[in-house]
């Protein structure tokens, strides 16, 4: 009798562990599903902006650029008329490199301007310049991209807060365990998007400008010279090299006596062999 009611027990105690176990799969399979809802929580979200008329109130969002490259006959009156349009358009100087190549000496400066007053700058360090080298003016519509990733932060960050709310009614470690591990990756998500935002939005607010001037050098060089100069120069440098010749034969006159001696001294004993 007593075999029979252990038997019972035990029983009892195996069906009601698989009935916890069967809770706890149940609980943590609730737990995950914000996370499999997200790509769809996602795209209703991004359609529902897409259909609302705050898309339309949206400022458009353009990205500037210019590259600008011209010859100048005054460096340093040039950079000073660069830097005053730096000053009046409120703009700053992010880079500046100059040099000297075979036939210029020249000048590049990086310059970011907010975008408001772009062609403003453009048209102060216009003044004065013949024409441009090379003058490249670009403008880039990130708009939808802008909308599309403000969208998806903002649909990560109500995702986090379901997330938050579950975390506050768990009861056990492994569900908290779960949770947290699921908000760490959507939080890591979060801070991406709000770093592309900010720089798309940093080069929206402040363009960017390359200008290259410089002064040519190709007369220093004698690129100029005239046909008979050349031919003047040429015959100076033939005179020079005998010159030159002359003198190192009488830096070694010990050496050809030597030599004029030998010589002597061979011919006559051949003489005198013959005889």
């Amino acid at each position: 009798m007593k075999s029979i009611l252990l038997f019972i027990l035990v029983l009892l105690c195996l069906g009601s562990c698989k009935k916890e176990e069967a809770e706890l799969d149940m609980k943590i399979t609730a737990i995950k599903l914000p996370a499999k809802r997200e790509s769809g929580q996602n795209g209703n979200y991004s359609a529902d902006k897409m259909d609302s008329p705050e898309k339309e109130k949206t400022e458009q969002k353009i990205i500037k650029t210019g590259n600008l490259r011209f010859e100048t006959n005054d460096l340093e009156a040039t950079y000073t008329q660069i830097q005053n349009a730096v000053k009046n358009s409120k703009a700053t100087i992010q880079n500046d490199n100059e040099g000297k190549d075979y036939e210029s000496v020249f000048r590049n400066l990086t310059v970011r301007v907010p975008s408001q007053n772009f062609d403003v700058f453009i048209a102060s360090i216009s003044k004065g310049v013949a024409y441009f080298d090379t003058k490249e003016i670009t403008s880039q519509d990130v708009t939808a991209e802008f909308i599309d990733l403000d969208a998806r932060l903002k649909a990560k960050k109500v995702l986090e807060n379901r997330y938050l709310e579950l975390l506050k009614k768990a009861n056990k470690v492994t569900e908290m365990l779960e949770i947290e591990k699921q908000l760490s990756a959507i939080r890591e998500e979060i801070e991406a998007k709000e770093g592309q935002l900010n720089y798309m939005q940093n080069q929206v607010s402040y363009s960017t400008i390359t200008i290259e001037f410089y002064k040519s050098v190709a007369e220093a060089s004698g690129a100029t010279e005239s046909y008979g100069t050349k031919i003047w120069t040429a015959i100076k440098s033939g005179f020079n090299s005998l010159s030159s010749l002359f003198i190192n034969l009488l830096s070694i006159w010990p050496f050809i006596l030597i030599m004029i001696a030998l010589g002597y001294f061979i011919r006559k004993r051949f003489k005198s062999k013959k005889i």
